[in-house]
């Protein structure tokens, strides 16, 4: 590995370690035995480089949520049968995950102190939404159109950062993939009989 490497993956324990305001540049450089010019001729800032050590590791979470069935079946089976079958994958993900949950929590909750890795991770957010929509709607990300993304993205995002805080904060009373389907169902429900 070269330096670039070495300090994205030094970066990504620190951040698991850490998190974003805990993290100094000196942090990086301990852990990845590399040096302080590096940080800024490779990726121009701690901030930088933190940010992309954040979507590096939030990136196979989307594997994580498809989980043994594939979020394709599940897109596949349609409608409440495969949106359940999805949240119940995303679900199962989240214990192995609690680490990047809690580390997405921190930007969440010190937005305002973390103003250049907040403006970062805004322009990756996108790319968040298409993932989910691509796995709800079993649609290549590619195919999918800026209006989906748009719309149905952010649907599902929100319903995943409702989510992970209730999961967070206590699993034991957290919604379920039962609960969250039902719940739509009777949304549906409701809204056609009107």
């Amino acid at each position: 590995m070269g330096h670039r490497e070495d300090l994205l993956e030094g970066a990504k324990r620190c951040l698991l370690d850490k998190g974003f305001a805990r993290t100094t540049a000196r942090d990086i450089v301990k852990e990845s035995g590399t040096n302080l010019a590096s940080i800024g001729y490779h990726y121009g800032s701690k901030d930088a480089l933190l940010v992309e050590a954040y979507v590096a590791l939030v990136e196979p979470m989307g594997e994580g949520f498809e989980g043994a069935v594939g979020a394709a079946r599940a897109a596949e089976s349609g409608g409440l049968d495969g949106f359940r079958e999805t949240w119940a994958n995303v679900i199962r993900s989240i214990p192995e995950s609690r680490a990047i949950w809690m580390l997405s929590l921190e930007v969440i909750t010190q937005g305002e102190r973390l103003a250049g890795i907040r403006d970062l991770l805004a322009k990756a957010q996108v790319e968040g939404r298409r993932g989910l929509a691509a796995m709800f709607t079993g649609i290549e990300e590619a195919d999918l159109s800026d209006d989906v993304v748009d719309t149905e993205g952010r649907f599902y995002t929100t319903l995943l950062n409702g989510l992970m805080m209730q999961w967070l904060f206590d699993e034991a009373s957290a919604t379920d993939a039962e609960q969250l389907t039902e719940g739509l169902r009777r949304v549906m429900e409701r809204m056609s009989a009107t």
